[in-house]
């Protein structure tokens, strides 16, 4: 096992809103190194907490005391192809799970939009994606590995402590150490992707028909107009051959130039011009155009992201959905805020994760932006009531200001989640403040 500065360091988030200094840094490479800093940690009575790419906007991955860095925690460690299931080191990001997987043929059914994250953060904040037939990450685990608060090494399938299965799909890091992860996965397949610009109301008039007709379907709404982007992905089998990707020149114009390096220094500059904002972005919005290409799942799932903002996202049920959309932009606009960006609209199924915001009922994700630099508490303010008020459950990793109390009212098996904390960490060995806000003590 290796320190590695040897000295205590400073840990920051991606968003920079969390940090943390005076910290021991330890890189284990097994199971076996991870429960010998557990065991340390817990005689000193110290805490412990495994902060992967640190992409959650919450202090949920906050260290206190010991950080486990990921770095040698990396990689494949088995394939089944008769179950169709394959098992990775927990600190393995997902956008390198995605490329070894497809070069064995293989593909997760579903995703997020964002490959940064490592596998154990991934699952343990409820990362969704939108549509398919799998609500997210956490639905497509069938086993895990872990560390408990006492330095056990536990593995947890169907048939073996099914029970903590159950459970530590979506874990908040509360639960132990995830060491390796085990998904269902499927043969490799293609997605076509088919994006275009609709109006305010067109858009929300064929939204229940475009969900219906496409496995996956995101909506973009710039606020301060009446306009939408709409991504359509629908999956077209194995045959590789049909790939049709966009050209690369296209690529890099739309998804380097203008979505990260012109957008960046767009809303940069609307922080200090913010009386623009609206017709910057009425503008930007009528400029956008359709495209249409095939390319294997996972280069359609997920978009490289380098501009750095600040993110807060509720699951509503489904049927409320395009309501509560609609009470939040009139709330919106009544406050006289300006927004530069956009406004991300997504569903997904029903899941069996007891803490994933799925859990027993279909979801419609609203997700609301602002760049780093400006002051995002106004603007989450004026939403989150408007969620609140229609029983949203907010995404463990992003902003929100829900306490335990308010947290157990959402999720019927919150009891059965406590009472395995207790069994799996009973002294709190992987607890910091935000667990402490939202499960209590």
């Amino acid at each position: 096992m290796s320190t590695s500065p040897p000295a205590p360091t400073t840990w920051r988030n991606w968003s920079g809103l969390e940090s943390a200094a005076g910290l021991e840094v330890v890189q284990p490479a097994d199971a076996t190194e991870v429960a010998e800093v557990v065991r340390r940690a817990r005689s000193a009575g110290r805490t412990v907490k495994s902060a992967g790419t640190g992409h959650s906007f919450t202090g949920i991955a906050t260290p206190q005391h010991v950080h486990l860095r990921p770095e040698r925690m990396r990689g494949i460690v088995g394939v089944d192809r008769d179950a169709l299931t394959v098992t990775a080191l927990a600190g393995t990001q997902l956008k390198v799970f995605n490329a070894e997987l497809a070069r064995l043929g293989l593909s997760l059914h579903n995703m997020g939009d964002i490959a940064e994250q490592t596998l154990a953060g991934a699952i343990s904040t409820g990362t969704h994606g939108t549509g398919g037939r799998a609500a997210g990450l956490a639905a497509q685990v069938v086993g895990l590995e872990l560390v408990t608060g006492t330095g056990e090494v536990l593995r947890a399938t169907a048939t073996e402590n099914p029970d903590v299965l159950d459970l530590a799909r979506v874990g908040l890091g509360a639960l132990g150490v995830l060491t390796t992860i085990t998904f269902a996965v499927e043969p490799l397949f293609l997605l076509r992707a088919e994006e275009q610009p609709m109006s305010w109301n067109d858009a929300l008039a064929a939204f229940d028909d475009l969900t219906a007709a496409h496995d996956h379907v995101d909506m973009y709404w710039f606020p301060h107009s009446d306009r939408m982007l709409t991504k359509r992905n629908t999956r077209m089998g194995t045959d590789l051959s049909a790939v049709e990707p966009l050209p690369r020149w296209r690529r890099w114009l739309d998804d380097d130039l203008l979505s990260n390096t012109v957008f960046g220094a767009q809303t940069a500059a609307l922080n200090v011009a913010p009386g623009v904002i609206p017709a910057a972005n009425r503008f930007a919005s009528r400029l956008l155009g359709g495209r249409t290409y095939t390319d294997i799942a996972h280069r359609v799932f997920t978009t490289e992201r380098r501009v750095v903002f600040r993110e807060m996202e509720y699951a509503v049920p489904r049927d409320a959905g395009l309501d509560v959309l609609r009470e939040c932009r009139a709330a919106f606009e009544r406050s006289g805020l300006r927004v530069s960006f956009p406004v991300e609209i997504r569903v997904a199924p029903a899941d069996d994760v007891p803490l994933s915001t799925s859990y027993g009922r279909e979801s419609f994700y609203l997700a609301f932006h602002t760049h780093r630099r400006a002051d995002h508490r106004a603007y989450f303010a004026v939403l989150e009531p408007v969620l609140r008020a229609h029983g949203g459950r907010p995404h463990w990793g992003k902003l929100h200001t829900l306490d335990a109390d308010q947290v157990a009212g959402l999720y019927p098996r919150l009891p059965d989640f406590l009472a395995l904390r207790d069994r799996l960490d009973p002294d709190r060995v992987f607890t910091n403040a935000y667990l402490h806000r939202v499960l209590g003590g």
